[in-house]
């Protein structure tokens, strides 16, 4: 089967979740047909993506968005009513670069990556699927209260346009998966239990356990320019260390991940590192001893949690976070609420190195036993071969 790839991103490095997720389902997807990529593009391509995107598709095409249309285009679908961040990736160019491609290529089936890029296919007459990851809607409906208010008007109004085009979506595709059973039930449409629910993995023989010198107590990774990541950096310097510190005045937190926002800069301290981007996440993770991923905003699993838990790295994250997990609480990770919860968790690990050595062995079994790339994409795969409704 030839499947025409449609991204925001391009999928390499893999250093945000929606590249890391559509990096792996195109890898595992390429084993048995025919994949053309075609992405949009907004930054400095990496040196190495055209590379290793060739190892697993028939032709890469990319599409540059440059700044100035991308700021007509929000414009224009503020008044259109379309969500910003469609507006974002949406370019009449654009799209007749994509409709060129798609009547060159003849593709079976199209696969489109995120709400983002759903306005070139909706109205295409090929079979379709559409992965929703998550959902947008439900992430900026829990900026809203965390965010000045000068800016909730904005965030309430993108997040009723989301809300819109999440449920309007839903009809113009053949398959809707998304990335988990929290997430699905969130998608604003009455037929929402008709997505399937398509998992991220976790590459088990890289992020495997590794012994290193013991740098840091605490680590939390991410792209540190996405506001969840920036809010649970602030979270954790400002209200967890705080409370930690008159039981460990020594305390040592690994900020690690791209972008850093100022917000994420100024944390910095004698006790907070920032790294910036890093070529290799796994050495942040082994070198600490706690992975913690407080987060209070945001949708979707996990994939921090899942790299970490593969390295038999002892982790502690939120509710939020937890949901989508579906792990033992207490047994494989450790959950918590307030920042008396959190400390209270990190001090246990800390002061009981066998107990956070069990968690760590419980959190490697259970992500190698649920997260596989091949198993969760093997659902894609007999979706782009069911006959299509009529």
């Amino acid at each position: 089967m030839r499947i025409f790839f449609l991204l925001p991103r391009v999928p390499y490095p893999t250093e945000k979740g929606d590249k890391l997720r559509a990096f792996h389902q195109i890898k595992q997807l390429s084993r048995h047909h025919e994949i053309i990529l075609c992405s949009l593009n907004d930054s400095v391509v990496h040196k190495d993506a055209l590379h290793v995107l060739n190892k697993y598709v028939k032709a890469v095409h990319l599409i540059s968005l440059n700044k100035f249309s991308i700021l007509l285009n929000i414009i224009l679908a503020f008044f259109n009513g379309r969500p910003m961040q469609v507006g974002y990736f949406y370019n009449s160019s654009a799209k007749k670069q994509i409709l060129k491609l798609i009547k060159t290529y003849k593709p079976d089936h199209i696969f489109c990556q995120l709400i983002r890029v759903a306005e070139y296919v909706k109205d295409i007459p090929i079979p379709k699927t559409i992965d929703y990851q998550d959902v947008f809607s439900k992430g900026m409906d829990r900026r809203i209260a965390l965010s000045p208010f000068y800016l909730r008007p904005f965030l309430k109004s993108e997040h009723r346009r989301l809300q819109n085009y999440e449920r309007m979506v839903f009809d113009c595709f053949d398959n809707k998966i998304i990335i988990s059973e929290p997430d699905r039930d969130l998608i604003p449409h009455p037929e929402h239990d008709k997505i399937v629910v398509v998992a991220n993995g976790v590459d088990t023989e890289f992020f495997s356990p590794q012994e290193r010198e013991k740098k840091y107590d605490l680590v939390f990774t991410g792209n540190m320019g996405y506001p969840p990541n920036i809010n649970s950096a602030e979270f954790l310097v400002k209200q967890i260390l705080p409370k930690l510190l008159p039981f460990k005045h020594d305390v040592s937190l690994l900020l690690a991940g791209s972008n850093p926002n100022l917000r994420v800069m100024v944390l910095k301290s004698s006790m907070v590192e920032v790294s910036g981007w890093v070529p290799d996440m796994r050495e942040c993770y082994a070198t600490a001893r706690i992975f913690i991923a407080p987060m209070q905003i945001g949708t979707g699993l996990q994939n921090k949690l899942l790299e970490a838990m593969a390295m038999q790295i002892p982790c502690i994250t939120s509710p939020l976070a937890f949901q989508a997990l579906k792990a033992k609480a207490g047994e494989d990770i450790l959950v918590a609420e307030t920042p008396e919860e959190y400390v209270k968790h990190i001090l246990f690990l800390l002061n009981n190195p066998v107990e956070a050595r069990k968690i760590g062995l419980n959190g490697h079994r259970f992500v190698k036993e649920n997260f596989s790339w091949e198993r969760e994409t093997a659902k894609i795969e007999a979706l782009l071969e069911k006959p299509k409704q009529m």
